[in-house]
């Protein structure tokens, strides 16, 4: 039966993308997923579309007939800086002349070093990274086209993600599986500071609202995310939940270490005041115009766990 909801398309199909596509068809929309290769399990409700969003073309080909539209796109960490302008010009330029309305998943990067001051949508854009005024140039710019009414839209700013698929993250590949095997769990500069980790999942409903939520158009919103802990809190409820002692390895400042390569943290260096100082997000404001809770902690962890449990499980080689 074909839906005569209007269809959302969700650029990008990596876990944040791939997580809000599923919470858009639970809400009951249509969806369309777009990356460059277009692959991947066949989700219901879920047309997968191949488009390289970078260009003119492939952004016009990505958003047509589309009433809203999610840019989750996300590049490999090092070519940021010079990806990340152009996307942002061919995604833009094809919603001003579609129509469609922009939710565009965001960083707390041009918030800079706070000094441990609380993050809230009020908070100054004061980057002096590379990659802190990349991403504040991109907003300022995605906010002069609303103010002007080239185009309506809303900007969704998430701190470090974590939960199922999410590999790639401080709270990821390097935390989860070796906590599962008894491997080396980076501690990563001072984990008695406290830090905001935003659940995947309420990344997803976050989006998802605000893709239905007209009323939160022109403006940044910070997504749905448990009041802070320290690091070193959050890594003991994972130790309770594997049932194991963790080994904690510290890494006080920028090197590779298990799935961060060099080369990622070579461009990482920059950023890492973020494991030095408190990165406390808040998200007062959504939770109380939108009426959304974030899941707590402990229930996102369970998940958390759980899902790489059985990821582990899966890449285990057959007797």
């Amino acid at each position: 039966m074909t839906s005569t909801q209007p269809l959302h398309a969700v650029l990008g199909s990596g876990p944040a993308g791939s997580a809000l596509a599923e919470e858009l068809v639970r809400r009951g929309h249509p969806v369309r997923l777009v990356d460059r290769k277009g692959e991947g399990p066949a989700l219901p409700g879920i047309e997968r579309v191949a488009a390289d969003v970078g260009t003119p073309e492939g952004a016009h080909a990505a958003v047509a007939d589309a009433a809203v539209v999610y840019h989750c796109v996300n590049v490999g960490y090092h070519l940021q800086v010079a990806v990340m302008p152009g996307i942002q010009e061919a995604v833009l330029g094809a919603v001003e002349q579609s129509g469609a309305r922009l939710v565009v998943l965001d960083t707390v990067y041009p918030y800079g070093e706070t000094g441990g001051a609380v993050m809230t949508e009020d908070s100054p854009w004061q980057a002096t990274t590379r990659k802190g005024r990349m991403r504040a140039d991109l907003d300022e710019t995605y906010l002069a086209a609303h103010r002007a009414g080239r185009a309506r839209v809303t900007l969704a700013r998430s701190a470090d993600f974590f939960g199922p698929a999410v590999l790639n993250s401080t709270l990821g590949a390097a935390v989860f599986p070796a906590a599962l095997t008894g491997g080396d769990v980076p501690a990563f500069g001072d984990i008695d500071q406290p830090h905001s980790y935003t659940y995947i999942r309420d990344v997803a409903a976050g989006l998802a609202t605000l893709g239905e939520r007209p009323d939160g158009d022109g403006r940044v919103w910070h997504l749905p995310t448990a009041p802070a802990r320290s690091t070193r809190d959050v890594l003991a409820m994972i130790e309770q939940r594997t049932g194991q002692p963790m080994r904690l390895t510290a890494v006080p400042e920028p090197r590779p270490f298990g799935p961060f390569d060099e080369q990622f943290m070579a461009e990482y260096a920059e950023m890492f005041y973020q494991h030095t100082e408190p990165q406390i997000m808040a998200s007062a404001a959504f939770e109380g115009h939108f009426g959304v809770s974030p899941t707590p902690l402990a229930e996102a962890l369970d998940a958390t766990v759980a899902w790489y449990t059985a990821w582990l499980g899966a890449q285990a080689p057959a007797n």
